[in-house]
């Protein structure tokens, strides 16, 4: 694909890798919109996490989109504190969330990282993976923090099993009690350098969620362990990324170190870590897979941090059934290389959002 050079409201056509066949979902993408530029007025970059808006509540609306960003105004990794609202019924974008960079009760500092979701109770969480140098040579172990839906902070949430909470979050969310699946890649990680760590985790937690109040852990159950992570002196940390929930409770975890989507049966139920991950599908057009979505056709979209391509992956056979360039930089080698992190279905499941790291964007494909 040619790269596109675009202004807000400009679109362009996406192309096709040859290897993609026309029954597929992203046969069906034909055109991309740079909506908005993910910057707030406080200047934080490299935006991460992606999520709908499932209700309005607040100063969110039903369908906003909000991203959070990693790094701050210095472009310091892990030190990131705000999250963006854009509306997509206006096309205006405002900030949601600053949370104070030395939060009391999240260990280390605040960088906020993939790990976010809002609850049908209008709460939202999002997890914190900081430095104070924008390096993991002072990587502090974070938290989940807890924001009301005017983005006020309202707790956070902490723990042995709380080890910088790196992945988009499954959720199973039942209004009064709500599920988190959310991995954690910080155990053992130190400085750029060292080998891989096999100790990341895939953590279950159970919420209830009491009227006015926000919400408290009844249980944590580490559901998978053993994952690789590494620090990364140019991409801060490469842990298990995309985490998606299929309606049959398998739940489809990224592993970027191993460039291979696993799936963790019974996600919901089991009670200990699984020993039986499958391999779902590994390499091929994979290239270091991070944040996953599932299409209305029951498809994974994951994107991949080492070009500017999404993949869609049929979670039933493991084939891929192929690839599109929507972001083909050429400053980077090879194009789009560390631009793409967040991705998300659109309400209607007929497109989907992703950020542009490179130039801090949130787009549309549809």
């Amino acid at each position: 694909m040619k790269r596109c050079m675009m202004g807000l409201a400009t679109c362009c056509v996406l192309m096709a890798t040859p290897a993609l066949a026309e029954s597929n979902f992203l046969q069906t993408i034909k055109k991309h919109h740079l909506l908005t530029s993910t910057q707030p007025g406080k200047g934080d970059q490299n935006p991460y996490a992606l999520i709908i808006a499932p209700v309005t509540a607040g100063s969110v609306q039903k369908n906003d989109v909000l991203a959070d960003n990693f790094n701050n105004n210095a472009n310091l990794q892990g030190t990131g504190s705000t999250i963006i609202d854009y509306r997509p019924s206006t096309g205006q974008m405002s900030l949601f969330a600053a949370i104070p960079p030395n939060l009391p009760g999240c260990p280390g500092g605040i960088g906020l990282s993939t790990a976010m979701t809002m609850l049908k109770s209008g709460w939202i969480i999002v997890g914190s993976a900081p430095s104070t140098d924008g390096t993991t040579k002072t990587l502090g172990p974070g938290c989940l923090i807890i924001l009301d839906s005017s983005g006020k902070v309202a707790g956070t949430i902490t723990g042995p099993n709380i080890n910088d909470p790196w992945g988009n979050m499954a959720v199973i969310d039942n209004g009064s009690t709500a599920t988190l699946f959310v991995s954690n890649a910080g155990f053992g990680i130190a400085a750029p350098g060292q080998p891989v760590q096999h100790r990341a985790t895939v953590l279950r937690i159970s919420l209830d969620i009491a009227p006015g109040k926000p919400p408290a852990v009844t249980s944590q159950t580490v559901i998978a362990d053993g994952l690789g992570a590494q620090a990364d002196a140019s991409v801060f940390l490469i842990g298990p990324t995309g985490l998606t929930l299929a309606s049959d409770g398998t739940l489809y975890v990224s592993d970027a170190i191993n460039n291979r989507i696993i799936a963790i049966p019974h996600a919901a139920t089991q009670t200990a870590s699984s020993n039986d991950a499958a391999v779902v599908t590994k390499d091929g057009l994979l290239n270091r897979p991070l944040a996953m979505d599932m299409a209305p056709d029951g498809h994974l979209l994951v994107v991949n941090g080492l070009n500017g391509q999404v993949v869609e992956v049929d979670p039933t056979t493991g084939k891929q059934e192929g690839a599109m360039w929507i972001d083909a930089d050429e400053a980077q080698t090879p194009p789009g290389s560390g631009d793409l992190f967040g991705i998300t279905m659109m309400p209607d499941g007929k497109g989907f959002y992703y950020v542009e790291d490179d130039v801090n964007a949130l787009v549309e494909a549809q």
